[in-house]
């Protein structure tokens, strides 16, 4: 089997055990290949517990700077006995095969169409450290020396991060220099030679960001001008609050009294939380949580309530593998629908798709704004591929002169000069009523906030007809949000294309490398990125454009395609699942082969009839 020979092109695995200290190499291998000028994307598969079980990281070396999982391995790093066999078998024929050789294997545990890295680990690091938590550790520092050599990783690249990680902490720069070039020196006295995957300086990363998808979040927030946190944890959506609290610390403190000028309560759980951001969004504040499915699931009817009284909120609803506590550290999209219809009775909640930590930051600053124009919940819908891992993004941008869109408040001015305020009233034709703010006016303005029916006064009433025409203006003020929400990106086929995909999320990354695979294999596709829920007009246009259209998820029940039919009226025979919800994110390589697999076959037979 002739070896893989690639350049700025490959994917390394690396298999290790929770707990053991491979986190910070692995990510240091990424960080230094980003150092070289050559974008990666990296992948942390890794086990809901806090150590023992199987770990695994993957880098995506892309020259060609594609972002999403291609699929397959090119080179493993086996550092799990647990999980040899299994890893062993994932490597792409002509792979590699680094590992630790202080112990001869049978050659039954290896492959004859791989090309074995082996490197002693255990004995080098058992030489150089007698202490034996030192000895774990540096192995995996020692590992990635060793990788350095083999792929031409400059040397220097690492020394700098090295020097960065342990800024402050001196005395942990020499002895982690030296476990790097045990593995170093070793790979170029041994293993000259024995690998055909290579490094080349670039400048593709040009000034992009390295950053995931919760911290994106969180600075989105403090940007948007939320003051107040309520949450409960739960992975993966945790570091939101975290990082929240972590840069209000700097940009939130008053320069001169050095008191906060916000606040992060940690709930006793999930209903305590919605109920405080409520309350904070109704008294003025910008207040958001963050959570996951189950704490979703938790707060169905404090979102009816904030629905029907029309309280702003955000929720950053960060999805993971359900149903139940499912897979709390595996990646789905399988909470549109409930979302979309959260809360008992006839709901429907705005809903937006970030793909990357970019529009993480974008869309958590936008959502403020849209809760308070559209006086409603809104849900930023990332999930854990996003939120946990570290994606290579554009820098941040903000518009100095952008200001926050408070939505209708009526001031105490408007109300002293007559002007009519009834809470629940449609009075410009958008659905959309006038609030007041608490404290507005000493005697007006003043109105009773409820969840049971009521009138445009905010009167509690159970007049049929006057309920009917609430739940109306409701459903006109969705309508409304159509307009207001992040509008669709669409891709053309560079011929006229009788098919069409559409998206959404972190399938994005994958999407886009399945897209210019399947036109160089002679597929034409246009397609379809939906941003937002309700959807605009120009996604039932794009459907009607074309004779079927592909719809990628990450779940198993095909939720976009339910909204789609169910909000959009498309016949569901239009319509192509391509599903996936293993837990691991969506590769490149499934989506093409896939989607090819369908067009052959419907291009058979429109042969043979």
């Amino acid at each position: 089997m002739q070896p893989i020979s690639a350049t700025n092109d490959f994917v390394v695995k690396f298999a290790n055990v929770n707990g053991s200290g491979s986190a910070s190499a692995n990510e240091l291998f990424a960080r230094a290949v980003l150092r070289m000028g050559v974008p990666v994307a990296s992948r942390n598969i890794f086990p809901s517990n806090i150590q023992g079980l199987p770990t695994w990281y993957e880098v995506r070396v892309s020259g060609e700077g594609w972002l999403g999982r291609r699929g397959g391995v090119d080179l493993m790093v086996a550092m799990n006995p647990q999980t040899w066999d299994k890893d062993v078998a994932s490597i792409d024929p002509g792979g590699y095969l680094l590992y630790d050789s202080t112990k001869p294997l049978p050659a039954a545990k290896l492959r004859k169409d791989v090309t074995l890295l082996p490197v002693p680990l255990t004995e080098m690091c058992n030489r150089a450290y007698s202490d034996p938590r030192q000895r774990q550790l540096f192995k995996n520092i020692t590992y990635i020396g060793a990788l350095a050599f083999l792929l031409g990783i400059e040397a220097t690249a690492v020394q700098w991060l090295i020097a960065e990680q342990f800024e402050g902490k001196e005395k942990l720069i020499a002895p982690n220099l030296q476990a790097f070039n045990l593995g170093y020196d070793y790979a170029r006295e041994h293993l000259k030679n024995a690998c055909l995957l290579k490094l080349a300086r670039t400048d593709k990363v040009g000034n992009r960001i390295f950053i995931g998808g919760n911290e994106a979040a969180a600075l989105g927030c403090v940007w948007g001008g939320a003051a107040v946190c309520a949450w409960y944890p739960i992975t993966p959506s945790t570091s939101v609050a975290e990082y929240f609290t972590k840069h209000c610390e700097r940009y939130r403190v008053d320069p001169v009294s050095k008191k906060n000028r916000y606040a992060v309560v940690q709930a006793e759980d999930e209903i305590a939380a919605i109920g405080m951001v409520l309350g904070a969004n109704w008294n003025g504040a910008r207040a958001f949580t963050a959570t996951s499915g189950p704490g979703i699931s938790l707060m169905q009817e404090f979102f009816g309530f904030a629905y029907y009284a029309e309280v702003p909120a955000v929720v950053f609803d960060v999805q993971r593998g359900g149903p139940s506590t499912g897979m709390p550290t595996r990646t789905q999209q399988s909470d549109l629908l409930l979302a979309a219809y959260a809360g008992h009775g006839d709901t429907k909640h705005v809903l937006l798709f970030p793909e990357d930590p970019r529009e993480a930051f974008e869309f958590a600053a936008a959502a403020f704004d849209l809760a308070e124009r559209l006086q409603t919940p809104v849900f930023v819908m990332s999930d854990l591929d996003i939120a946990m891992n570290d994606w290579l993004c554009k820098p941040f941008v903000w518009e100095k002169d952008r200001k926050l869109d408070r939505g209708k408040v009526m001031t105490a001015e408007d109300l002293e000069a007559g002007k009519t305020f009834g809470r629940y009233l449609d009075v410009d034709g958008d659905a959309i009523p006038y609030r007041t703010l608490p404290g507005t006016h000493p005697t007006l303005g003043a109105y009773f906030t409820r969840g049971s029916s009521h009138d445009g006064q905010a009167r509690y009433t159970e007049e049929g007809t006057l309920y009917v025409a609430g739940m109306q203006r409701l459903l006109k003020k969705f309508e409304t949000a159509k307009s207001l929400v992040p509008q669709p990106v669409e891709r053309s086929a560079k011929e006229k294309a009788k098919h069409g995909v559409i998206y959404y999320g972190s399938t994005s990354g994958a999407m886009n490398e399945a897209l210019d695979t399947l036109e160089r294999q002679g597929f034409r596709l246009d397609a379809l990125r939906v941003r937002a829920f309700p959807f605009p007009e120009n996604v039932i246009d794009f459907i009607n454009a074309h004779e079927s259209v592909f719809l990628v998820e990450q779940n198993r029940d095909a939720q976009l395609q339910k909204l789609l039919v169910n909000e959009c009226a498309i016949d569901p025979a239009r319509f192509i699942s391509i599903l996936h919800y293993d837990g691991t994110p969506i590769t490149a390589r499934f989506i093409t082969g896939t989607i090819a697999d369908r067009l052959k076959l419907a291009k058979a037979k429109e042969a043979a009839e």
